[in-house]
């Protein structure tokens, strides 16, 4: 039940409304964003909702219980709001959105209706449709720890302790020449890091078309003076000579690679030495107290 402001409740009593719908948008990298379906925009909050973006909304879908809300959201792209780059680039991925019923003559008189994340989003040539996620989302999320060999902390948080702003895990460098392809390149100023020291990390365009952007570094090769960096995915726009990056070390989680690289033994968060398939299927061999496999009953 929502509880609303006098002010609004006197306008919905008074049989004569003014109401429209408006969201708020904000993605991960800050940017925020506002719609609405008025044929005005309406400002509040600090935020400005555009009008005629086309951005409408299906009717949500609520159950009771821990079932996620689901709502379809479809709107325009248009250059001066949403475009087809910016969703192909995933800079709307799981960006969380807000939606408010609002009394369009007087916006202080409002109410938010629904909150959530963008899930899939499909697009076409001039418009695209996005699901929109409950929180209840957030329980459908694995949480806490996996009983593994390999550790399950992620490279430079809490858990793990590294430090990915010193100079020995992070590097800066400028593209050379991309090799026929969105995500192989050769680069200048890494020449002094060993081969594989940035393997599994990742690396931020700070200039370029790409710039802001983040994917995972899937190689990183050194062959004399010539650095090599492969990435996991196309980047959405394309590489070229110039386009300067931020790149921080990679680990591949195993407790081999935290002793000798990055010297993190005392840290690691798995379970290297446990027992693995051969020992649960093993049992007690020839008196000799080895789990062998032999007879039981000797030889």
């Amino acid at each position: 039940m929502k509880t609303l402001a006098p002010g609004l409740q006197t306008h919905l009593d008074s049989g004569a409304t003014t109401l429209c719908w408006c969201w708020t948008l904000t993605r991960a990298d800050g940017a925020v964003m506002g719609f609405t379906d008025h044929d005005r925009n309406i400002t509040f909050g600090g935020t400005t909702y555009a009008a005629a973006t086309g951005f409408t909304a299906s009717e949500v879908q609520s159950t009771l219980g821990l079932a996620v809300d689901n709502l379809t959201v479809a709107g325009a792209l248009s250059a001066d709001a949403l475009t087809e780059d910016d969703l192909a680039a995933g800079r709307y991925d799981n960006a969380s959105i807000a939606i408010w019923r609002v009394n369009w003559s007087d916006p202080a008189q409002r109410v938010l209706m629904r909150t959530g994340h963008l899930g899939e989003v499909s697009r076409g040539r001039t418009a695209f449709q996005a699901e929109m996620r409950g929180l209840a989302h957030a329980l459908n999320q694995p949480t806490g720890r996996a009983y593994l060999r390999n550790c399950d902390a992620d490279l430079g948080d809490a858990r793990c302790g590294i430090d990915l702003t010193t100079p020995t895990n992070r590097g800066t460098g400028t593209v050379t020449a991309a090799l026929g392809a969105a995500r192989v390149f050769t680069a200048s100023g890494l020449g002094g890091f060993s081969t594989g020291r940035f393997t599994g990390g990742c690396l931020t365009w700070t200039g370029g078309a790409n710039a802001g952007l983040e994917m995972e570094v899937k190689s990183h090769g050194l062959a004399g003076s010539a650095v090599t960096v492969e990435l996991w995915q196309d980047m959405p726009e394309a590489i070229s000579a110039g386009d300067t990056f931020l790149i921080t070390s990679g680990c591949d989680k195993s407790f081999a690679t935290c002793k000798a690289k990055f010297y993190n033994g005392a840290n690691f968060r798995g379970f290297p030495y446990m027992p693995g398939n051969d020992a649960v299927v093993s049992y007690p061999g020839s008196g000799d107290g080895h789990l062998d496999g032999g007879s039981r009953y000797g030889n």
